[in-house]
């Protein structure tokens, strides 16, 4: 198993887009030094607490600042792009990363974007976007036929080729025929997570559900290879938690109950799901419980993870044994204050807690 970071990222609403993003690229460049597999940058219009719109230009400033992460969209938000630009982007990237490139894909799930782009989520329309924008971009990526392509949002021609003076679509990616794709799965027994599975890409899993749901997305995951032939590895299947070490796990509880971690959550997570789902069911082991009794003191008890080196290993362990077994651990981002304690438990996490887990493979 190994170790990466998934951010959104998370900073307080009305804070300064430049300060932000310098302090999530001080984030990447440490998490690089400290051998961090990988790393997933979020995308979003309108939520001011998920602050960056353009993972790609966020990605194309921290290849030349890193040396070793591998770099990720998570994701780009299909219905919200026009696919030939969004082919080109994309390409152009893999291209500056040089193989240092994942490409996390979705439809989106965030109200405001929706809203901007003219989206109406009941009606699934989302999801057929994502479809068709896949498609037009896989075969823009793979020698498409001159012609004209068109759905019922977008519309485009490529042209007739003209080798004497290189005129047509040449943009390709570095990687072939494309980057590794991956797609993120939120909800019981993920529809997505079953595209993932017959198409043999990389399953994610959002930090925000139960470890019986997460058993539910390798069910889909299996499901999805099984209707094409194929056999799924664990090894590719990313799942996300917010984690946190401190020498002992009663200053772990004490800095996330009193610090970032509870604050993302109380005033912008707790607030904000129940606007996008109607409730707070994502978060419950138990559906029936109120919203109410989701408060830190439960999420420290179900889905986060916190504590000494020790602790936190026996935690990780017991999430690896019940979903039996996945390849990457990806750590979510936060706006991390003071910086220092931030810094000693990606420390404590790479050299105490994970040589503790390197049987797990």
């Amino acid at each position: 198993m190994e170790i990466g970071y998934f951010t959104m990222p998370l900073h307080p609403s009305g804070r300064d887009l430049s300060e932000t993003m310098e302090e999530d690229l001080d984030q990447i460049i440490i998490l690089d030094e400290l051998g961090f597999k990988e790393a997933w940058i979020g995308e979003h219009f309108t939520a001011g607490w998920e602050n960056i719109p353009a993972p790609d230009l966020f990605i194309a400033n921290a290849i030349p600042l890193t040396e070793q992460i591998v770099l990720g969209t998570g994701v780009s938000c299909l219905p919200e792009h026009d696919p030939f630009v969004l082919a080109h982007r994309i390409a152009v990237l893999d291209n500056l990363a040089k193989g240092r490139f994942q490409w996390g894909i979705g439809a989106g799930s965030f109200i405001g974007d929706f809203e901007a782009f003219g989206i109406d989520p009941k009606s699934g329309e989302h999801r057929d976007l994502t479809n068709d924008s896949l498609e037009f971009i896989l075969n823009l990526w793979n020698n498409p036929k001159p012609g004209k392509y068109s759905n019922s949002r977008w519309s485009f021609t490529v042209p007739e080729p003209q080798d004497d003076v290189g005129l047509g679509v040449h943009a390709k990616p570095y990687q072939k025929p494309h980057p590794p794709i991956a797609v993120a799965g939120i909800t019981q027994s993920s529809g997505t997570l079953r595209i993932a599975g017959a198409n043999g890409w990389i399953p994610m899993s959002i930090n925000f559900v139960t470890k019986d749901v997460l058993n539910s997305h390798w069910d889909s995951v299996e499901e999805g290879a099984k209707s094409k032939g194929l056999t799924p590895e664990r090894s590719k299947w990313r799942i996300a938690r917010d984690i946190y070490v401190a020498e002992t796990t009663e200053e772990a509880v004490k800095e996330v109950k009193e610090g970032t971690l509870a604050r993302d959550f109380t005033d912008y997570f707790f607030k904000m799901v129940p606007k996008i789902r109607g409730n707070l069911d994502i978060f419950k082991t138990d559906k029936s419980m109120p919203d109410s009794e989701v408060t830190p003191d439960y999420m420290l008890e179900n889905l986060w993870i916190a504590g000494s080196p020790d602790d936190v290993a026996k935690q990780i362990r017991e999430l690896y044994t019940h979903v039996g077994g996945f390849g990457v651990l990806l750590v979510m981002g936060h706006e991390w204050k003071p910086k220092d304690k931030w810094i000693r438990s990606m420390r404590l996490l790479t050299e105490e807690v994970m040589p503790r887990l390197k049987d797990l493979s």
